[in-house]
């Protein structure tokens, strides 16, 4: 029978790799779950619930990993928390692969097989595997209910008797999942929303669902995307075409929420200091790329400061701020993942080592590091 894991997170993650749910289904997969006591409890998952959809709730971190064939994580785990785990032991979470390469170097020389959920490839196969696009949706819903919050203003026009309350203006610049997420959310409170991309893609996209398209329409805007559907670098020409544009659209916007992050590279800056400065006292940027430096070049990562009364957000976490959401969609894509590698006739581990999917996530293997997207000069 093989063994999952569950440990707790570190005190600044709330989310979880498990649910009662996804505990359930491990289980009639042929599979044992042992869980940290309490690893569940700030996304409401009780030990209770946990146990009685069939997990074994055990004290520590260490009696979960003793003789596991699997560790599940939301976060990349600690080097002394590996120590038990079986020889050879899978560890599927989201790994951060591209921060602390030494940390992950250390972790690869354990000897486990280390499977980092943000490499996971953009295939139809892979859809309900993709933690990035289950993650980013509720950070795009959770940066327009904080940013209505922090506006201080209605968000919908208003008629009443004493006169008119105007429609708040937001405006959403990166229109991947938690950008389309947002246009959703903003227009579903009464905003006038407009939205930017760099991908010509997104112009329909975005204009279904009730966005108006901000853009610097040329020939380099149509090839402006790459393969795998994420937003190539463009030149600089292009981007102080697309800078004026914005600027002069900024000025006037109530709200803006900046999702633009391309894996592994810092986040490109989108609204510069002197944009802020043209923005009303009142307004308020939401910067959803503050963990690669943010699309604001004002953001400070995981604090909110005030400029000249426009105010700027950098959370590092939106999704852990709804834990019960984020660890049930997380859990479900790990679930989709595991049963991906297992003989559903046999119920036991059966990797097939040569699957897309499994090549594409697989980080660490044997004590060495193996993606390519890793190795040096790659």
């Amino acid at each position: 029978m093989t063994t999952i894991a569950v440990i707790s997170e570190r005190a600044d993650e709330p989310r979880v790799a498990v649910s009662p749910e996804t505990v359930k289904k491990l289980t009639a997969l042929g599979c044992k779950i042992r869980v940290q006591s309490g690893a569940g409890k700030r996304s409401r998952f009780t030990d209770e619930a946990l146990s009685a959809a069939g997990a074994e709730v055990v004290a520590s971190a260490g009696d979960a990993v003793k003789d596991a064939d699997i560790l599940l994580g939301v976060r990349r785990p600690a080097r002394d928390q590996l120590n038990g785990l079986k020889p050879g032991a899978l560890v599927a979470a989201i790994l951060s692969p591209h921060d602390d390469s030494a940390d992950l170097a250390t972790l690869a020389e354990s000897g486990v097989s280390l499977f980092s959920m943000e490499f996971m490839p953009r295939i139809t196969r892979a859809q309900s595997m993709d933690v990035l696009s289950s993650q980013a949706n509720l950070a795009g819903y959770k940066a327009v209910i904080d940013a209505a919050a922090m506006f201080e203003q209605a968000m919908p026009m208003m008629m009443t008797a004493a006169g008119t309350v105007p429609a708040a203006r937001v405006f959403i610049m990166g229109a991947g999942v938690a950008g389309l997420q947002a246009i959703a959310t903003a227009r579903r409170l009464g905003a006038i929303v407009t939205a930017t991309d760099v991908r010509p893609a997104a112009k329909e996209q975005c204009a279904s669902l009730g966005a108006k398209f901000i853009a610097v329409e040329d020939d380099e805007f149509k090839q402006a995307q790459t393969a795998a559907g994420y937003a190539k670098p463009m030149s600089a020409e292009y981007q102080a075409k697309q800078a004026e544009l914005v600027a002069n659209h900024v000025k006037t916007q109530d709200i803006v929420i900046t999702t633009a992050l391309i894996p592994g590279r810092p986040a490109p800056r989108l609204i510069t200091r002197a944009m802020v400065d043209s923005m009303k006292p009142g307004a308020v940027i939401v910067d959803l790329a503050a963990e690669r430096g943010g699309n604001c070049e004002l953001t400070q990562a995981d604090k909110v400061i005030d400029h000249n009364g426009v105010s700027i957000a950098g959370p590092l976490n939106l999704a852990g701020e709804l834990p019960v959401n984020a660890s049930s969609l997380y859990a479900k894509n790990l679930l989709s993942f595991l049963e991906s590698l297992f003989d559903k006739k046999e119920k036991k581990l059966a990797v097939n080592w040569d699957d897309e999917i499994v090549k594409g996530t697989l980080v660490a293997k044997d004590g060495k590091i193996v993606h390519p997207a890793l190795l040096k000069g790659a």
